[in-house]
């Protein structure tokens, strides 16, 4: 029987494919691989983007076709005979990536075709594939002589291991713990589609009552609106202590260890390739030109924002005292008072924003908004292999009505899924001896699903979560690139790869763009005026609190990356606690863990660039300031929006990409206002 993982055309045969077929299929392909550039190096001594480099990207593609979904349903239908068989791929495919990135002949092929003549003859996109491999070969340890080789190679070997059981143990954790409640004197202030989600998962697991578990949809009603203080405290321990030696599973998925690993091995690398630390090695493929920009960066705007801070903490502890007499606000606190002031000042909540949000509606808003853009149509496509029921798949038509991309849509929270939400590509978009190979996306969230025949409903927050995600996925998928190394984000530095994803947020706060999909689920009504206005009064609420959030993160991911290098013995807890202390307002308690749930740089591709959120936002502020200027559908923007950022994917500098369509570089002004903060 043929295995479904190799196919070099058509969808990914999601129904076909089982863990027994990932090995073989990866064990195949490198071979095959290998072989192929042998064979392509001995085959001419005179080398050219024809003969050698789109043979390359073709063999490639390949592989990534193969690996693709295996890396996918280990994300979202995880199971013990797949990750088995992820695991031990990985540490085939890290060992490929090194040999390859270490090929010597290949890094000369590569230098040739870059030094001749016809080199001027090569399109940008090319050219910059080019550019960007030679630097990632120097990345990948050319240079080093045969020991450092071996040395960088087990290093990487160790990094995929350990990154991958970072992973598998938040997600293990994540499952591990769960409530079940039998008195529901117990669950008051909890919003019905709370109660009715506890309710469904308890009858799934045949007990009587209403089960929470650590999954956000189930978790963060509770510490934003359960009036049982032990109920939110326990749930809020339960979830700040995943994966760590603290907490109800203290010590059976400890990242601990891990984290200290990872970082030693970053180091390690970091400086066997010249590098001061993983924060300077990381600065390679970014934006930024040094550590100095990042870090002024982060501190100008903590300085910019703390006051802001500090002025909603007083006031969110002077609320409670006033209305609780809560003599000091404890972390599981925070969301719960938060949230009973924003009803007081601005009588709203996203439960109460909820019902103009049921998700038909909003998905068939999303899909008309960028229509409006960027001249396209959006149609479901059925009959297609999936790999759970709830899953959608959709087709982009062109102008032209042609299908040009195409994505998953997988909406909700479910066991052997990880939690968060983001975007991956399944296909990338490049010129094939066929025609144009079409680009393919994975979208993926966590929202609530539909409980007893009712469509699912989301909170605006839900709804601002997936137009980031799609976002992204236009980025992937509106790319006219024809060469996969720079097409869509392939090749996009890191600090600007959030720039479309951000951008599009923007739609789910203007009233325009509400006003084609947010109807009440009773009666049809659109959002009024005075119900939006609270809207816009209220999006600002806590800004500033927020926003320092955000950026203790990314300043203890920098800072983690830089000082480690330096400083041996470097105890991660006791320099989140000095960040905290210079930067947040909003006490931590000692037993949280935060750290060891923090995927994005443990497990993700966000090590040492966590900043990236901050940094593409006042990109995507900036671009969105145009539209204000112009009229949020005005086609002309849209059109030059498309042009500028989304259809040259990596193939260009991304500051060149923004001055062309913005007209100069970027200002921070219109992140600063969209968060209620002036100078």
């Amino acid at each position: 029987m043929k295995n479904p993982l190799i196919q070099k055309e058509g969808l990914p045969a999601f129904e076909n494919i089982n863990a027994s077929h990932v090995e073989p299929a990866i064990d195949k392909l490198i071979l095959e691989n290998r072989s192929i550039v042998q064979s392509l190096l001995l085959s001419t001594k005179i080398y050219s983007w024809d003969n050698l480099l789109q043979k390359l990207e073709d063999m490639d593609d390949n592989l990534n076709r193969a690996w693709s979904p295996v890396s996918h349903l280990h994300s979202v239908a995880d199971n013990d005979q797949l990750r088995e068989a992820y695991n031990k791929c990985m540490n085939k495919l890290s060992d490929y990536s090194t040999e390859m990135g270490q090929n010597e002949e290949l890094f000369h092929a590569y230098e040739q075709v870059a030094k001749a003549d016809s080199f001027n003859l090569l399109s940008t996109a090319q050219q910059k594939i080019i550019t960007n491999s030679l630097r990632d070969f120097h990345l990948s340890g050319i240079a080093l002589d045969t020991k450092a080789k071996k040395r960088y190679k087990l290093i990487q070997q160790q990094l995929s291991k350990l990154q991958t059981k970072f992973e598998e143990n938040l997600l293990d954790a994540t499952h591990a713990w769960e409530k079940l409640i039998t008195d529901k004197d117990e669950l008051k202030g909890l919003p019905e589609s709370c109660l009715e989600l506890a309710a469904k998962t308890a009858k799934d697991a045949n007990r009587e009552g209403w089960i929470f578990t650590l999954e956000f949809p189930s978790y963060m009603p509770v510490i934003q609106y359960a009036d049982n203080a032990s109920f939110r405290e326990e749930i809020y321990r339960a979830y700040v202590t995943r994966a760590s030696e603290k907490g109800p599973n203290a010590g059976q998925f400890d990242n601990s260890e891990i984290m200290n690993k990872i970082l030693q091995y970053r180091t390690e690398k970091a400086k066997l390739l010249g590098f001061e630390s993983y924060a300077h090695y990381s600065l390679a493929t970014k934006m930024a030109k040094n550590t100095n920009e990042v870090l002024s960066f982060l501190n100008n705007l903590i300085e910019r924002t703390k006051k802001y801070a500090e002025q909603e903490y007083e006031e969110l502890t002077l609320f409670a005292i006033e209305t609780a007499n809560v003599s000091k606000l404890q972390a599981w606190d925070i969301f719960y008072y938060s949230e009973k002031l924003r009803q007081k000042k601005f009588n709203i909540s996203q439960e109460v924003l909820r019902a103009y949000f049921p998700i038909n509606q909003v998905m068939k808003g999303l899909f008309t908004i960028t229509e409006k853009l960027y001249d396209i149509t959006i149609n479901r496509r059925e009959g297609i292999q999936v790999w759970h029921k709830d899953v959608m798949f959709f087709d982009i038509l062109n102008q032209k009505d042609e299908i040009s991309g195409g994505f998953y849509l997988d909406l909700y929270a479910r066991p052997h899924k990880r939690g968060g939400a983001w975007m991956d590509e399944c296909i990338v978009r490049k010129k094939t001896s066929k025609g144009i190979q079409n680009p393919v996306a994975y979208l993926t969230c966590n929202f609530t699903p539909p409980l007893d025949g009712k469509p699912a409903l989301l909170t605006h927050d839900e709804v601002t979560t997936l137009f980031h995600e799609f976002g992204h996925g236009l980025h992937h998928m509106m790319t006219n690139v024809e060469y996969s190394g720079v097409s869509g984000i392939n090749g996009v530095p890191w600090d600007a790869v959030e720039l479309p994803s951000q951008f599009m947020e923007n739609w789910c706060w203007e009233k325009e763009a509400l006003d084609l999909f947010a109807r009440h689920i009773d009666n049809g009504k659109i959002i009024d005026n005075k119900l939006f206005k609270k809207m816009t009064k209220a999006r600002t609420f806590q800004a500033g609190m927020k926003m320092l959030r955000q950026l203790e993160f990314s300043l203890f991911d920098y800072r983690l990356h830089m000082e480690c290098a330096t400083n041996d013995s470097l105890i991660i807890q006791d320099l989140l606690n000095e960040i905290r202390g210079k930067v947040a307002v909003v006490e931590t308690p000692d037993f949280n863990r935060f750290q060891h749930s923090f995927a994005h740089i443990f497990a993700g591709g966000y090590a040492a660039g966590y900043y990236s959120y901050k940094w593409a936002e006042v990109l995507s502020a900036d671009a969105f300031s145009k539209f204000e200027e112009r009229g949020i559908f005005d086609k002309m923007t849209g059109k030059e929006f498309l042009k500028s950022i989304l259809e040259q994917g990596g193939s260009r500098e991304p500051m060149d990409l923004f001055i062309e369509f913005r007209g100069r570089e970027p200002s921070i002004e219109p992140l600063l206002r969209h968060s209620g903060i002036t100078v």
